[in-house]
């Protein structure tokens, strides 16, 4: 048998039945493919989180009745690659737990494997609604029903059934907001302007993970302005991250608005733009508009903004051009020179 060197050898081996999902800046599928090239070093992490691959590995061992669920950070090197050796040493802990065989895993007890994740320096905890979207895409891609939570919250959402909202959970929010179609869409666009504060900021928290509907997107814009012009800050920039997941025309004119006026542009908008609409980044005018205006904010961490944002392979590049080619006496000049002293 061949030795296990790596996380993608362990599940190829084991022939365990696992899941992947990004869980860095926006929980989505991973493939096993993915991980493969990642470990090989022949791939940057595409979605790079604070300087690590952030992963849930969600799998099901032999006989195995319930899956068992990995939350690991990968510590990443500049380049955005695989920093090979915390890794290497979980798998060495590893095969130690089975015993150097993965024959005998139908029949090995689920905490033994479990309690790897026990003082394990790349365990880590996702925030819960991280947590609730997780689960309810990885019952919904094993074909399992959502959680007892999803026909209240959709009830209310759509305006089927009024109940106090108090009542409704994370859970079901983010189980809508998965299984979210065409139909449903619509209905919570018409319906969002009348969602209490506190319903609509943890929504906006399941769907940033979302692909948006272009109704719900322009809904969503609308109440983050009256949001924005309360000076609701929260709800505000809620929705800002929610549009992460809208088309690139609606929420890019978005952003240029945003980006366009120095009042609006705060270290939370930024924040939010950075973390959830990263890829509406990839612009020749928003991402020099939007490091300028990074630069410009005293109370912004400009360096670790910058260097996360690095570390996507498709914003690497422009990013470095961006900043090599800003004159001196620019927001982003007199940020570097003050980096140099």
């Amino acid at each position: 048998m061949q030795p296990i060197h790596s996380l993608h050898d362990f599940f190829l081996r084991s022939g365990a039945e696992v899941r992947l999902y990004h869980l860095g800046r926006r929980v989505e599928p991973c493939s096993l493919d993915t991980l493969a090239a990642f470990e090989a070093g022949d791939l940057a992490w595409p979605a790079p989180w604070r300087g690590t691959a952030r992963l849930a590995m969600v799998f099901r061992l032999g006989d195995l009745e319930d899956p068992l669920i990995w939350f690991l950070a990968l510590p990443l090197d500049e380049q955005g690659h695989l920093d090979p050796a915390p890794r290497d040493a979980f798998v060495q802990r590893l095969l130690e737990t089975l015993g150097h065989s993965v024959q005998d895993l139908g029949r090995t007890q689920s905490a033994g494997i479990d309690n790897l994740m026990q003082d394990n320096p790349l365990a880590f905890s996702p925030r819960l609604p991280f947590q609730a979207v997780l689960h309810a895409r990885a019952s919904r891609d094993a074909g399992l029903p959502a959680s007892q939570h999803f026909e209240p919250a959709e009830a209310y959402l759509t305006g089927q059934q009024a109940i106090d909202w108090r009542a409704l959970g994370l859970q079901g929010l983010a189980d809508v907001a998965v299984r979210l179609d065409a139909d449903t869409s619509r209905t919570l666009a018409a319906r969002l302007d009348t969602l209490p504060g506190e319903v609509l900021t943890s929504l906006c928290y399941c769907l940033e993970h979302v692909a948006i509907a272009d109704d719900l997107a322009r809904a969503l814009r609308r109440r983050g302005e009256a949001a924005g012009r309360a000076g609701d800050i929260e709800t505000f920039c809620a929705c800002v991250r929610a549009m992460g997941g809208a088309s690139s025309e609606l929420a890019g004119s978005w952003f240029d608005v945003l980006l366009d006026d120095p009042d609006a542009c705060g270290p939370d908008l930024l924040a939010a733009i950075a973390g959830r609409g990263w890829h509406h980044l990839e612009d020749a005018e928003r991402l020099p508009r939007f490091l300028n205006r990074l630069a410009e904010i005293p109370g912004a961490d400009f360096t670790a903004v910058a260097r996360d944002l690095a570390l996507i392979p498709r914003l690497r590049l422009p990013l470095l051009m961006t900043l090599r080619e800003a004159g001196a006496d620019s927001a982003i000049g007199r940020r570097l020179a003050g980096l140099s002293r």
